[in-house]
């Protein structure tokens, strides 16, 4: 007996697989994405960013610290000293020194300033005299008052339109570090950002410099994070803030921040030549832009392939259930209904011929003699003849008819719309032809007849009534000789 899967059992499958399957996909989809941008984080914090910094660092020598290096020459030349202290009698000796460090540098402006006069010395010759209380001359003053060799800032170039300048101040000494004045170069703020510009287009990072306070002394064109300007203090960038503890010693280290346009990973480098720290930065969302749509497509994939199984998997349980409920109501020898989906068909048919008051006949068919043709010629020999007259009687019949292997050679049919006379011309023209019918079986032909008893459903039978008559018809059948049709006289 065939026991099928109930819908709540497949239902509970399907639905297993439904959030396996997918769920498996998923989390190998999401475990190969994190270990991606894992991969990719550390490389760009291993590799990319020092190796940028470093090469900007390079770069920076070239331009930043180059000029510093270039006035802190200057603080020390002895031509420069020596003229201070023969009382700076000849002013175009200076303007031919200072003219010479510009061109031969290539510095944006070069200067001198005496303590001793208060004179400001300029390429183009004596520009003006110093004086406490001028604003435009406090940072003379203010270098007069600390205590390092020099410092960078950021003022107009009275020599050159005002035009804002980068210049670097350093403390001239005699050679008794008596204090003599201060000399130094310029480079515009323009030219500074250019290059940071150009820093930031070859390595693909955003770049900015700090001082020790944290405030911004130089970005690009576009400004540093988040599009800050110069002269903000990074306490004033969102996730910057924790940066700031570690600036007020030299330090160079990794660091991470979140903002708005996305996670961020930056290397800080302290430039001691120039008293700043160099921040290279770097927005991961770029980086990872490629492994996103990777996983996305994966994501994509993933719910297509789940969909494709799943429908699949739904087909073979709907296709394994039919087999399954096939399997239960048919005789797997003959292909017929068995008892089971018989009855299914028949109560239903009997539903309909009592509701639209249309007739119904039965017909129970026996072979004769079936248990000598077993014994005398084996089992196959049986088999073959079932399943023969099965197609035969099939061949007769209407698609609306029901037929059944009643069990062991007995068969039965219902025919719909069919009164008692009609159904025993058909049980008639079915016993001829299986008379007439000659089976070859291993040399030798196999013959048999058959016995029909039938009976027309009657207002008020049940279908074991019907059947119960049409059995006591084929009773008569038999025993008056076999092979012969026997109908069922109404009950009056």
């Amino acid at each position: 007996m065939f026991v099928t899967p109930s819908r709540k059992s497949r239902l509970t499958l399907f639905l297993l697989l439904a959030i396996l399957l997918p769920g498996g996909l998923i989390a190998t989809s999401l475990v190969s994405y994190y270990a991606s941008r894992d991969s990719i984080r550390d490389q760009i914090i291993d590799t990319e960013l020092p190796l940028a910094a470093d090469n900007v660092y390079s770069e920076i020598q070239k331009d930043l610290v180059r000029p510093t290096l270039i006035a802190s020459m200057m603080s020390r030349d002895t031509f420069l000293r020596d003229w201070v202290l023969a009382g700076e009698r000849n002013v175009e000796q200076m303007t031919r020194y200072l003219t010479e460090i510009q061109n031969y540098y290539g510095t944006y402006t070069s200067f001198f300033i005496s303590e001793q006069t208060r004179t400001y010395y300029q390429s183009k010759g004596v520009l003006k005299q110093i004086r406490e209380g001028e604003p435009r001359d406090a940072w003379y003053f203010r270098i007069l008052g600390m205590d390092d060799p020099y410092e960078i800032s950021v003022d107009p170039d009275l020599a050159n339109d005002d035009r804002l300048t980068f210049f670097i101040n350093f403390k001239v000494f005699d050679y008794h570090d008596r204090f003599l004045g201060v000399a130094g170069v310029g480079l515009t703020v323009d030219s500074v950002v250019s290059r940071v510009d150009e820093y930031q287009r070859r390595f693909d990072r955003s770049i900015y410099f700090t001082d020790r306070e944290g405030r911004l002394v130089v970005t690009g064109t576009s400004g540093g994070p988040l599009g800050a300007r110069r002269g903000q203090s990074l306490r004033d960038i969102p996730g910057l803030e924790p940066l700031l503890a570690t600036l007020p010693e030299p330090h160079a280290g990794r660091f991470g921040y979140q903002a708005e346009d996305g996670s961020h990973l930056i290397n800080v480098r302290y430039i001691p030549e120039l008293d700043w720290y160099l921040f290279v930065d770097k927005n991961e969302e770029g980086a990872l832009a490629s492994v996103r749509r990777t996983l996305y497509l994966n994501l994509l994939l993933c719910t297509l392939i789940s969909a494709l199984v799943l429908g699949l998997v739904y087909l073979a349980i709907r296709r394994y259930q039919q087999q399954i409920a096939a399997l239960a109501i048919t005789d797997q020898l003959t292909g017929l209904l068995n008892r089971r989906g018989f009855d299914l068909l028949a109560s239903q048919a009997q539903q309909e011929a009592q509701r639209e008051q249309s007739p119904l006949s039965a017909l129970l068919i026996d072979l004769d003699h079936f248990k000598e043709l077993n014994d005398n010629q084996g089992h196959l020999a049986g088999d073959l003849v079932l399943q023969e007259f099965a197609k035969s009687l099939q061949d007769n019949l209407r698609k609306t008819d029901i037929v059944c292997r009643w069990g062991g050679e007995e068969f039965i049919v219902l025919l719909k719309d069919t009164n008692a006379g009609t159904a025993g011309q058909l049980a008639e023209k079915i016993r001829q032809r299986t008379e007439n019918l000659v089976l070859p079986f291993e040399d030798q032909e196999l013959r048999f007849t058959t016995s029909i008893g039938i009976a027309e459903w009657q207002n008020g039978d049940s279908l074991q009534r019907l059947i119960g008559r049409a059995d006591q018809a084929l009773y008569r059948a038999k025993q008056s000789g076999r092979n012969r049709v026997c109908v069922e006289p109404p009950i009056s």
